[in-house]
């Protein structure tokens, strides 16, 4: 899937580019079935809510489930990333699905992604993204992204490391500093069904709140990276900042499709 010439001027200007039910109905349904198996794990890449059993995170998932397995290397979720990051070989830094759980999800605290992937990683640049893919409904209740519009214009922002407010520790952005970018660019928070995709810069500033709600939250992110900006620090394990910089081999369009009816022709 390519993004037409506005498409990426917008993901530019803006920092992030929102696009609504490009995964169909059966397509989420088959990902968010894999959820309740995935979450009930207990293994070290399934993080949970601290002082809660709740989950709050699940890493490098496609190592060890098919059909995230095929999710890594779908074409409409890495071929954007290869238009924006300019090139054709791009890796996997993580994969993982946030889990904001009904009553239990928790804050992630206002931050730059690539702040983490430099202080932790040393990532060389911020030539890396995420590719959001919903998994379920974001609403306006149930601790929907926020970004700062235009603030991937900033460059890499201060940051400090919160090791104590949530289960997972964070390089975080200073409330002075999001005041300041607030009153320049305003939050959004784009909602949508499952299926919905966000492409959004490695150095765009985003939060998101609890959630009080019924309703879980699930997002799945491929974080994507230049094989020639490849990570030179090891000292977070490889489920969570992958140490394989093996170029990613996209699938055909219809792998999850495929995939689902093989397994009905199996169970018949």
């Amino acid at each position: 899937m390519k993004l037409t010439p506005a498409q990426i001027t917008e993901f530019e200007e803006q920092g992030y580019l929102f696009l609504p039910n490009l995964f169909s109905p059966e397509e989420a349904a088959l990902l968010t079935g894999e959820l309740p198996g995935i979450f009930a794990q207990q293994r070290e890449e399934v993080i949970r809510e601290k002082g809660s059993e709740a989950p709050r995170s699940a890493f490098y998932v496609q190592t060890w489930n098919p059909v995230f397995e095929l999710v890594a290397r779908h074409p409409r979720l890495v071929e954007p990333g290869i238009q924006l990051l300019g090139s054709d070989k791009l890796y996997m830094h993580q994969f993982k699905i946030n889990a904001k759980a009904a009553f239990d999800g928790a804050v992630w605290q206002w931050h730059q992604d690539y702040a983490t992937w430099y202080s932790d990683d040393d990532m060389p640049t911020p030539r890396a993204m995420n590719i959001a893919l919903f998994l379920a409904e974001a609403n306006e209740f149930n601790g929907p992204l926020m970004f700062i519009p235009k603030s991937h214009r900033e460059g890499r922002l201060a940051a400090g490391h919160d090791v104590t407010t949530t289960s997972y520790p964070l390089w975080t952005t200073d409330n002075e500093t999001i005041a300041r970018l607030v009153d320049e660019g305003g939050i959004v928070a784009p909602k949508g069904p499952p299926g919905s995709v966000l492409l959004f810069h490695g150095n765009l500033v985003h939060a998101s709140g609890s959630n009080l709600t019924p309703w879980s939250r699930w997002i799945l992110y491929l974080s994507l990276n230049r094989c020639d900006n490849a990570i030179r620090r090891f000292k977070r394990p490889t489920w969570i900042a992958n140490q394989d910089f093996t170029p990613i081999e996209m699938l055909p369009d219809d792998c999850l499709g495929e995939y689902e009816r093989r397994r009905r022709t199996a169970a018949e």
